[in-house]
């Protein structure tokens, strides 16, 4: 009888010619400031000079709203609202002998609050659909959402990991972080397709300023880091969040908060309602 192994999925998978759906982050740097500015009175006559009003607002990052506690476990700061996409599910199996090699079905599970964690996806990376939301809710301030993951073979569960395990096997990563491997991942034979967009060519996270993401290594332990199968992409989740506080920067037509970028029209219809709630 052959021996079966099981690994994570190589560049095969670029040669069979998966691709991630056409999904990508958050754009990959905060949106610049963006403000206005008054003048009073509007009228000048000659000789005498306005007085000129900024306001500026600055794009927010996940750090400003989200604590990490360990390598694993978020804190909300803040109210927030969060989704969770599925980016890939790496573990494969195949003939010790053969370079063949099958997708194994992965568990991917969440917890909120303490509470027990619960799937949110289950397959293989065949039913990854990355543009897909798995996970929609709201994180009050102070809840911590954790994460979870295991994989089917041969008839049973492989190890499980999560947030909370004594090996970091789960890890939440946020933009410019290098994932934590013993080798430089970008460039290593093991980069699996799915998560290649999201490197940059240091080796480093490109996800937007709002979004995290969580690797887990589901096939070996900490211990075993220096093993080339040690590749933490065996479950890759994004997380993006949005600020559900009011700030303070008026109502609008839209009921949308005027201090983030990009979203207009920013007219007040009624200034006696509170739009932004």
């Amino acid at each position: 009888m052959q021996a079966i192994r099981l690994t994570t999925l190589t560049a095969l998978i670029a040669a069979a010619g998966f691709s991630s759906g056409g999904l990508f982050a958050q754009s990959m740097n905060p949106s610049i400031p963006v403000g206005k500015i008054t003048a009073f009175p509007l009228i000048v006559q000659p000789g005498t000079r306005p007085q000129l009003t900024w306001k500026i607002a600055y794009p927010s990052i996940v750090q400003d709203v989200t604590d990490i506690e360990g390598v694993g476990t978020v804190v909300a700061t803040e109210e927030l609202d969060v989704e969770v996409r599925v980016l890939g599910a790496g573990v494969t199996a195949g003939s010790t002998n053969s370079s063949s090699y099958q997708f194994v079905p992965t568990e991917a599970q969440l917890s909120y609050d303490g509470g027990s964690y619960t799937r949110i996806f289950y397959g293989t990376n065949n039913n990854v659909k990355p543009n897909q939301v798995v996970y929609r809710g709201t994180v009050l301030r102070g809840k911590k959402l954790r994460f979870g993951g295991r994989y089917y073979y041969n008839r049973k569960w492989g190890p499980y990991f999560n947030s909370q395990s004594s090996t970091p096997n789960v890890r939440t990563l946020v933009n410019g972080e290098v994932p934590p491997t013993s080798y430089p991942l970008y460039n290593a034979p093991t980069l699996q397709s799915f998560l290649r967009p999201y490197l940059d060519s240091e080796g480093r996270l490109k996800i937007g300023p709002m979004d995290l993401i969580v690797l887990m290594e589901l096939t070996h332990t900490d211990a075993q880091k220096r093993d080339p199968g040690y590749d933490l992409q065996d479950m890759v989740l994004l997380v993006t969040f949005r600020s559900k506080n009011n700030n303070g920067h008026g109502n609008n037509l839209d009921g949308v908060d005027s201090s983030n970028p990009g979203n207009a029209p920013f007219t007040d219809t009624n200034s006696a309602v509170d739009d932004e709630r």
